[in-house]
């Protein structure tokens, strides 16, 4: 009964170590997703700087096997290649030890009234708990939730651990326990079987660490017992991450999880050989029957991860070729369709920022194919060739792919997010790409009418052309200026492109007049007429799309334009802001006049 009850408490301490490790990293994870995207996307080929990285990115999402996943996905949106990736791999086990350094706090002596007492584990987890539920429940910053998660997260973590060390306190006195200690002490291969599969079951080294290290507060674990276990913890957090890279990923995501478990187990065998080498020569003869505490398992494990990535980062070319060996192309393979599309890998959905920053590169994407289709589009009304024609019906079938690849990635995504600011980006794109399709809708729209116009042999009238050529240039510059501001996520820019729409609709206007005048006097057939003010109707539409998508941008940050875009258009049409009329003027001065001034 005893024995059940034990495991009870021990099974539930690890339960609430592992939801702590969750929280804690969801935390870090919300409060530095913006970070994460600048460094892992700024990554260089220097292989020393990809070890660092992934030391700093595991240290601050508490998961090798996430920064590794993390990684993999990566490499889909094709922001990195197999190189970096295996340095980020080596980094990552080093980033993982961070936690068991954390854990040795429950080493700290605090006797004699030490200030000490405040960093003990049961004096700390409940002021973090404090500390972290004051920040979720009463102060309503974002920032200050992330921290606030962070601080619970931490909190509950050690409330965890000392759970898991007060149910295995009694063993110190088990000779049960004992016997079994000593048998895993003279087989040393068991102690990694051990570590391994336990590490299979749990999904986490860390947890598997913390385990040993609450072990060791029962004062029988020795040295010779540990250093086994632990590089088998090391070999199964591996095996979990080369199961989760070879689940719908591409041939450079698997060999990430092969290199890792390349990296693992070569690393554990030349410790194995020097730690029975240094045993048998006599090397510091007290340290293996030696009791260790939780700041010796923490060292260890940092020991072993940081020599084993010293002593194989200058062969990561090796281990690239040996992954290459084990998973071969296959020139068979169909490939992506849109090869773009492989940046839109599920896996990035662990981190929000990184996914939502992959969507919106697709998104510009998106618009540079639509402005190229209506570029191409408009110059078919001067001579028209069916080439051009294959061509945009091509970039519309891509158009609509990348449309519903994307409307299902933000779906899927939009469970993990959780920040305001992620809540936003994702609302905007959601939107912003519905526009862009209809852009391109409109270029096979101009592309239709310019076919019919040669079909049925009409001419457009000289000033008509003359007209044409100047709105076309109108048009083709507000969709410059919104594919810009998309692409810098700059206001500024996107501030520019209301006045030149307005303009535009102007521009539509005058020329809906004289071209109903033109008709009226017999100058225009009336096919011709009819096709010119399809084309007209389809461009004015076009600004308008463009000005949509100008919204969504400026709305992204500014909650009174993201809730009533109409009501901002209205107090923006009658407003006296300065800057506003001069960008107006300047593109009245730039389109409208000289469109008045053809005779």
């Amino acid at each position: 009964m005893d024995t059940v009850l034990m495991m009870i408490k021990l099974l539930g301490g690890l339960a609430m170590f592992l939801y702590g490790m969750e929280i804690m990293g969801d935390g870090l994870k919300q409060g530095s997703g913006n970070t994460l995207k600048k460094v892992l996307g700024k990554l260089t080929q220097n292989v020393f700087l990809g070890l660092l990285t992934g030391t700093l990115v595991t240290a601050v999402i508490q998961s090798s096997t996430a920064t590794i996943v993390l990684t993999v996905g990566l490499i889909g949106a094709g922001i990195l290649n197999l190189r970096q990736a295996v340095s980020i791999v080596l980094g990552a086990n080093i980033g993982t030890t961070v936690t068991a350094q954390i854990i040795r706090l429950m080493d700290i002596d605090s006797s004699g009234g030490s200030i000490l007492v405040f960093f003990k584990p049961d004096t700390l987890a409940p002021v973090a708990l404090i500390i972290g539920i004051i920040c979720v429940m009463f102060i309503k910053k974002e920032s200050s939730k992330n921290v606030g998660m962070i601080a619970l997260g931490f909190g509950i973590l050690f409330m965890g651990l000392l759970g898991m060390t007060d149910a295995v306190e009694p063993l110190s006195d088990s000779p049960e326990f004992a016997n079994m200690l000593g048998y895993f002490s003279n087989m040393p291969l068991l102690g990694i079987v051990t570590g391994l599969v336990f590490t299979v079951i749990v999904q986490s080294s860390s947890a598997m660490v913390g385990i040993l290290q609450a072990l060791s507060s029962t004062g029988v674990m020795t040295f010779e017992l540990v250093y086994p276990i632990i590089m088998g913890i090391n070999l199964g957090t591996c095996v979990t991450t080369a199961l989760v890279c070879s689940i719908g990923s591409s041939k450079d995501a698997k060999r990430t999880g092969i290199v890792h478990i390349v990296f693992n187990t070569i690393g554990t065998i030349l410790f194995m050989i020097v730690m029975s080498l240094l045993r048998k020569v006599g090397f510091m003869p007290d340290l293996w029957e030696g009791i260790v505490d939780s700041g010796g398992i923490a060292d260890f494990q940092t020991i072993f991860n940081l020599v084993t990535a010293i002593v194989l980062l200058p062969f990561t070319g090796l281990l690239v070729k040996i992954a290459c060996a084990i998973v071969k192309d296959d020139k068979e393979e169909e490939g992506e369709k849109y090869q773009e599309l492989a940046a839109l890998d599920s896996k990035l959905m662990m981190t929000p920022p990184l996914a939502l920053a992959e969507a919106n590169k697709i998104a510009v994407n998106m618009a540079q194919l639509a402005q190229k289709n209506i570029e191409r589009s408009l110059k078919q009304f001067e001579a028209y060739e069916a080439e051009i024609t294959e061509k945009i019906n091509t970039s519309e079938d891509k158009l609509d792919c990348f449309t519903d690849k994307t409307d299902n990635y933000l779906i899927e995504l939009s469970s993990h997010i959780k920040s305001v600011n992620d809540k936003r980006l994702h609302s905007m794109l959601m939107q912003c790409i519905r526009d862009i399709e209809r852009i391109g809708d409109y270029a096979t729209n101009f592309d239709e009418l310019a076919k019919k116009k040669a079909v049925t042999d009409v001419q457009f009238s000289e000033i008509a052309k003359k007209e044409f050529a100047i709105i076309s240039d109108a048009v083709n510059e507000i969709l410059r200026l919104t594919i810009e501001a998309m692409t810098d996520e700059n206001d500024y820019i996107a501030r520019r492109i209301e006045p030149l729409e307005e303009v535009i609709d102007d521009m539509v206007l005058l020329l809906k007049n004289r071209h109903t005048d033109r008709l009226c006097d017999g100058i225009c057939s009336i096919n011709g007429g009819l096709i010119f003010m399809d084309v007209l109707t389809y461009l004015e539409r076009t600004a308008d799309q463009c000005s949509s998508i100008a919204m969504l941008l400026l709305g992204k940050n500014n909650d009174e334009i993201s809730q009533n875009h109409h009501l901002y258009m209205q107090e923006l049409h009658a407003s006296t802001d300065q800057s506003y009329l001069a960008e107006q003027e300047n593109r009245r001065a730039q389109y409208l006049t000289p469109l008045k001034e053809l005779k």
